[in-house]
């Protein structure tokens, strides 16, 4: 990975954590920047509401936000996988994924889509939504993304390959939200 690349996005997105920021465009740049650095062609971030349901909140384009949208109405595929329990969800080829999401899988693959991983995204020890990274082509990744092994000062939901107790994660409002 390019080092000049990666302190460039680490300072953007350390620039959007003032008191003030907003949320949906701080995500909108996390898309980007792992679209930017990662390898892969697209990115999606979900993160529960109050009532623990995961909502859509940004997508790197369109095409994966309809997708994103899919998988929720349908109530199956990786990121809600990786929601429930904690762990990441990595697969290097959908097309062998249809008895786990038949639906999923089928529409992923419509969209031009052949390879997903997904890391739950955590506000401290809760499990508050996930990422979903996208590519075009199968075959492995090389591994998964890690947080940093230090939180950030401000506590901002951040992607974490480590795995939380099991059962359903839920974030309020107030938690996705710094103070």
């Amino acid at each position: 990975m390019n080092e000049q690349l990666l302190a460039k996005a680490f300072v953007e997105l350390a620039d959007n954590l003032v008191a003030d920021f907003d949320l949906i465009d701080f995500l909108r740049l996390l898309t980007d920047n792992c679209v930017g650095m990662l390898g892969v062609n697209a990115a999606g971030v979900l993160l529960a509401d109050l009532n623990g349901e995961l909502r859509v909140m940004a997508a790197s384009d369109e095409h994966v936000r309809v997708l994103e949208l899919f998988q929720l109405q349908n109530d199956e595929g990786p990121c809600l996988e990786c929601f429930h329990t904690g762990a990441p969800v990595t697969v290097p080829d959908l097309a062998t994924e249809a008895a786990r999401w038949p639906r999923f899988a089928e529409q992923a693959l419509r969209s031009g889509y052949s390879a997903v991983q997904t890391v739950p995204m955590r506000l401290r020890d809760e499990v508050v939504g996930a990422l979903n990274l996208f590519r075009t082509r199968p075959g492995p990744f090389d591994r998964p993304p890690r947080a940093s092994p230090r939180p950030w000062p401000t506590s901002p939901p951040s992607a974490s390959s480590s795995s939380a107790p099991p059962g359903r994660a839920r974030c309020s409002t107030s938690s996705c939200r710094p103070p």
